[in-house]
């Protein structure tokens, strides 16, 4: 069961490179719990995950695929290829396709050419979830540097807006858009001032394009997880932080991307017809100010 997984991670090593890997990982994050039952919901569909190699977004790609949808996951090229053959691997057991689409979300052609690839292959495109991200612990704001200000803002932001740029001329009456925003978001977060700021702007960013886009009835939605156990927090954190994740949550554990991945599925079906410019919060009981 999900509430015997973790309150402390004693045994993870620090990663030294982002956004992280789920195969490095000493304690495994759970992507699907062992009983989830897929029900069709997404049959026929096909949706575009940008790093749906592991964390949250591997298991948005499994969860979609239980569900009946093939699968396009994005990746970091020369670095996630073993996490996303993992994931592939995993989408094909529930007998779907899974594309992987190598390459970097700084390079404005790989945005719209992980678009054009996935309706290549599929022939259509109804889903996408913008969900890859990067962060930097920086604890003295006169010492933030450009360039990892604009990698912040190049890889969190500004692929969202060109990825979904991109999408619009695929997405029909009924499909949707689903943005991977943060708590902090609505909390902000000392020492990730630069991935705080990116993260309220993906907030903005779905609330406005939802009011652009209800007349079409394309639904755009976010999810703004809490402490949720997954690579990027292995290669953001050190040791103490490690230890003690998610234990500040009314829940006093951290979650697991299994406990995310109904959220995204939700957001993707029939079952939220009437949810636009909304924003869903797996975050351990956190009270955010909406």
């Amino acid at each position: 069961m999900t509430d015997s997984k973790p309150t402390s991670f004693n045994k993870e090593e620090k990663q030294d490179t982002q956004p992280g890997l789920e195969h490095d990982m000493d304690i495994k994050p759970e992507y699907i719990r062992p009983g989830y039952k897929g029900s069709g919901k997404l049959e026929g569909k096909v949706a575009l995950i940008t790093g749906g190699d592991s964390g949250i977004g591997r298991s948005v790609a499994v969860h979609f695929a239980r569900e009946g949808a093939n699968v396009a996951i994005s990746f970091l090229k020369n670095q996630e290829e073993k996490d996303a053959e993992e994931t592939k691997e995993l989408v094909e057991k529930e007998g779907k396709k899974c594309l992987l689409l190598p390459g970097d979300l700084r390079d404005k052609k790989y945005c719209q050419d992980i678009v054009d690839q996935t309706v290549k292959e599929f022939g259509k495109l109804n889903i996408l979830v913008n969900n890859a991200a990067v962060q930097e612990v920086n604890k003295n704001f006169e010492e933030l540097k450009d360039e990892q200000i604009e990698w912040t803002f190049d890889v969190n932001i500004l692929s969202f807006f060109r990825v979904s740029r991109a999408a619009l001329k695929h997405l029909q009456k009924g499909d949707s858009i689903i943005n991977t925003t943060s708590i902090n978001s609505y909390r902000g977060h000392q020492d990730l001032v630069d991935y705080s700021t990116t993260k309220g702007a993906i907030t903005a960013f779905t609330r406005s394009l939802a009011n652009q886009l209800a007349e079409k009835h394309i639904r755009i939605n976010a999810v703004a997880p809490g402490p949720i156990w997954t690579p990027l927090i292995v290669a953001t954190f050190d040791q103490k932080k490690i230890k003690e994740f998610g234990q500040n949550t009314p829940l006093k554990r951290a979650g697991q991307p299994s406990e995310c991945g109904p959220a995204y599925v939700f957001l993707a079906s029939d079952d939220s017809t009437y949810f636009t410019g909304q924003c869903l919060h797996p975050n351990g009981g956190h009270v955010v100010n909406t």
